[in-house]
């Protein structure tokens, strides 16, 4: 078990300060080292022209990006409306929605797994009802809830609001992680899983059997493990929160 934290958080430079921030308080040490950024992906007469043939009845926001970049594109409020279920994947997302003041929906879990669990996404009420799905997202992601929900019956299609932009980072910045001590990495997506393993040399017995890799979920916590990486932790959600918690439950 590690007893003295000191955790690499790869998020974007904004939400990466935040996390870093959270665990200062807490009194975990931490480093912001940022790998990607995202800019905007869409326009105006895109996202109409998706939601005049779509004619979506449920809209899934799949992150805080998705709502805000899709909100730059075009304000929500022009193209959602009051029939329509919006559903976030979380409460970050849920307050983001919020702030525009749209009324969402978020389930227990913060995952794809938890949005399958919502009696409004059932097999039972998807292939009962005619239910146009729009799912809101970057580039890529949520694939395997696209196909659960396509199997449930549903036309799913994806708004792609932004871009990830990988930072051009060295293999000489991340060799600095062994001298700060660098002993969790945090990993919230496949993408950027592969990322840090391209740039690090996981055949390196540390960072192989003695880093501790946190994931966010149980498909990332697969991945990682086929890799080879030996000290997986999913906690099982991407909120702060649920990070920080299962930090502090690895230091008890």
């Amino acid at each position: 078990m590690l007893t003295t934290l000191k955790v690499a958080i790869t998020r974007p430079q904004q939400q990466g300060l935040q996390l870093q921030q959270a665990l200062d308080k807490v009194g975990i040490s931490s480093m912001c080292q940022p790998l990607f950024s995202y800019r905007l992906n869409t326009d105006k007469n895109k996202i109409m022209g998706q939601v005049e043939s779509l004619q979506p009845t449920i809209v899934i926001f799949i992150s805080t990006a998705a709502v805000e970049f899709a909100n730059e594109a075009l304000p929500l409020k022009e193209w959602l409306d009051e029939n329509q279920q919006i559903i976030a994947v979380g409460e970050k997302t849920l307050q983001a929605l919020a702030t525009l003041d749209i009324q969402a929906t978020c389930p227990e879990i913060h995952n794809s797994e938890g949005m399958l669990a919502l009696p409004q996404l059932s097999s039972s009420l998807l292939m009962r009802t005619t239910k146009n799905i729009l799912i809101v997202r970057g580039e890529s992601g949520r694939e395997f809830l696209a196909e659960q929900l396509s199997l449930r019956g549903a036309q799913v299609e994806y708004l792609e609001s932004y871009q990830r932009e990988w930072l051009t980072l060295s293999h000489e910045q991340t060799a600095l992680w062994h001298p700060k001590n660098i002993n969790t990495i945090v990993i919230t997506s496949n993408d950027l899983l592969q990322r840090v393993v391209d740039l690090i040399d996981i055949t390196d017995n540390y960072w192989q059997n003695t880093c501790l890799w946190l994931v966010v979920s149980e498909r990332i916590a697969q991945s990682a493990q086929k890799m080879g990486l030996k000290n997986v932790v999913n906690s099982c959600g991407a909120n702060n929160q649920s990070i920080i918690t299962t930090l502090l439950n690895m230091e008890s």
